[in-house]
């Protein structure tokens, strides 16, 4: 009789199954209403997931759930063509990519070149704002994912040819992952990359990122065996190929890969010793640089000066504060920062701190190595949880073939002045940690730069909640001149920057300032009078912000109750 499978691995179909489900309603909704044919099709996925859940819970050997596994990987990819079918508009990151690639069909100059006129369309509200009162229109990313494109734009001619490559690139990293991971963990693949429904989101948003991700896959799939016995072979070096590819997709992977570097060399030195294990590192980051070397080299050649600024456009063009990290202490809880930079620096620090954590105790933090760089962005001043979010599949490769026994004989600096494993690893970890929480405790605690005195909220409707004008005193407590930005926000996010109809570009030092603002439109509607409506103050150098309430006029308070 054919062995059982385990509980743990009907558990995880029985998982993916669900995932599939959860979502789903909203979809067959908007299909109803635009498309009946996709619709009826995803009333038959309904079928499918029930039908599938029956037999996760039912089938009697390992081969059957194995074939249960591989119908949820087809049900997945079903549903997620069925929405991007529904809902292919696409964002920023689809129509800077497309437009790169028409760039490159047509000849011309990729990166600093500005195309505002792209974000016209409606559909395309996401935007990257800068503390210097701007709009970031460039393309700001390696070159592999608008190289990919450029074939489909030559058969579409359409803005939307990033939206098809990224859905691909989903689907295409799904079946990797299914393909290489222990069949027991094989459904976690569409749960992860398709099923819940935000990763298949941002492909069909057309992210560079996904095309990483797909990369990425075959890179970190049983990764400490990469160069076993000295030698890399073919195995390794198509890796090596897949991680330059990842490097020059999207910026992601130049966080991770050093994480896998520190640890390939630890195994294979305590597997072959220092100097073999180095050979193995260098020709495994040898070929990964000559890859990305070789997607990259057109634009060095034609473009240098601006292709090197676009690729490093992420880390240096000063994008608005905004995520789920610690600068949100700055943001919502605190009235500003007068040190924000330091936010950066902190992000910096831990993730040098973090790779030295990893040299050090390879064989304990070894395992984490997809997870632990994704931290740092933790503490950064763009925080937000989409940068990391698109790698977690990389955290389910690991977790099913990455186990700790693959770390236990790997090579890690002995630390004799300190005794004892456990009072070891917390006492090198502060130490190495206590920079960057410095520099958070710094960024945290120093006031806004600006003290802000609202005397004015004018209005232009009856009901009083139509901002027509803002009128406000801000004195400058630092010794540097301030050049500062408006905007103002509900909750999280920011508006448009608001124009200055009457103040000066920048406040001296110790000085002070009268303000009178329109926002963006002429009038700035007050929705949710309930809320708390917060002035917003930028400055791009130094780096800061300051904030303070915006009293709703009282007539809107009233209108507001009396509904």
């Amino acid at each position: 009789m054919a062995a059982a499978p385990p509980q743990w691995h009907r558990g995880i179909t029985v998982l993916a199954v669900i995932s599939m489900f959860i979502g789903t309603r909203s979809m067959w909704t908007h299909a109803m209403a635009i498309n009946p044919f996709v619709a009826g099709l995803i009333s038959v996925c309904y079928a499918a997931i029930l039908v599938l859940g029956v037999l996760t819970l039912t089938v009697r050997s390992r081969k059957s759930l194995g074939r249960v596994d591989l119908a949820v990987l087809i049900l997945a990819i079903t549903l997620a063509v069925c929405a991007y079918v529904l809902s292919h508009t696409g964002s920023d990151e689809s129509v800077l990519t497309s437009q790169a690639a028409r760039e490159i069909v047509s000849g011309h100059a990729v990166y600093g070149q500005p195309w505002p006129w792209l974000f016209n369309n409606p559909n395309i509200i996401a935007v990257t704002p800068t503390m210097s009162g701007g709009t970031d229109y460039t393309y700001g990313y390696p070159p592999l994912a608008p190289l990919l494109t450029a074939p489909v734009y030559l058969v579409t001619h359409s803005m939307l040819s990033a939206t098809v490559v990224g859905t691909v690139a989903i689907i295409a990293a799904t079946i990797a992952l299914w393909v290489m991971l222990p069949a027991p963990w094989r459904s976690a693949a569409p749960a992860v990359c398709l099923g819940f429904g935000t990763l298949a989101s941002y492909g069909r948003l057309g992210y560079p990122a996904i095309v990483a991700l797909a990369f990425l896959i075959p890179v970190v799939i049983r990764w400490p065996a990469i160069g076993a016995g000295g030698r890399l072979g073919r195995p390794g070096i198509a890796r090596a190929i897949c991680l330059g590819a990842a490097c020059a997709a999207q910026q992601l992977p130049w966080f991770l890969t050093p994480f896998l570097l520190v640890g390939i060399y630890a195994v294979r030195r305590g597997e072959l010793g220092a100097r073999p294990a180095l050979a193995v590192v260098a020709r495994l980051a040898g070929i990964a640089a000559a890859t990305w070397l070789a997607i990259n080299a057109y634009f060095i050649v034609t473009e240098p000066s601006t292709w090197l600024g676009g690729i490093a456009l992420p880390l240096t063009q000063g994008a608005l504060i905004h995520g789920q990290g610690l600068v949100d202490i700055s943001f919502y809880f605190t009235n500003g920062s007068g040190r924000l930079d330091f936010y950066s620096y902190s992000s910096s620090l831990l993730l040098l701190g973090l790779i030295a954590l990893s040299v050090l105790f390879i064989r304990r933090l070894g395992p984490a190595a997809t997870v632990l760089p994704w931290c740092a962005f933790y503490f950064a001043t763009r925080s937000q949880d989409g940068y990391y979010l698109m790698m977690t599949p990389l955290w389910v490769a690991a977790a099913a073939t990455v186990p700790s026994s693959a770390f236990a004989s790997a090579w890690q600096p002995r630390l004799s002045a300190i005794r004892g494993r456990t009072p070891r690893l917390a006492a090198v970890t502060a130490a190495v940690l206590t920079p960057a929480t410095a520099c958070v405790a710094i960024a945290a605690f120093s006031g806004p730069p600006l003290h802000l005195d609202i005397t004015a909220v004018h209005t232009k409707d009856r009901a009083h909640r139509k901002i027509s004008t803002l009128t406000f005193y801000a004195a400058n407590s630092t010794g540097s001149a301030l050049t500062p930005h408006f905007a103002v926000s509900t909750g999280q996010g920011t508006s448009a920057f608001w124009t200055v109809l009457n103040g000066p570009t920048a406040i001296p030092a110790h000085g002070k300032a009268r303000y009178v603002l329109q926002p963006p439109g002429r009038s700035y509607l007050i929705a949710n009078p309930g809320k708390r409506l917060r002035l917003r103050v930028f400055t791009p150098t130094p780096m800061t912000i300051s904030s303070t309430d915006i009293p709703v006029p009282a007539a809107a308070l009233k209108a507001a109750a009396g509904k």
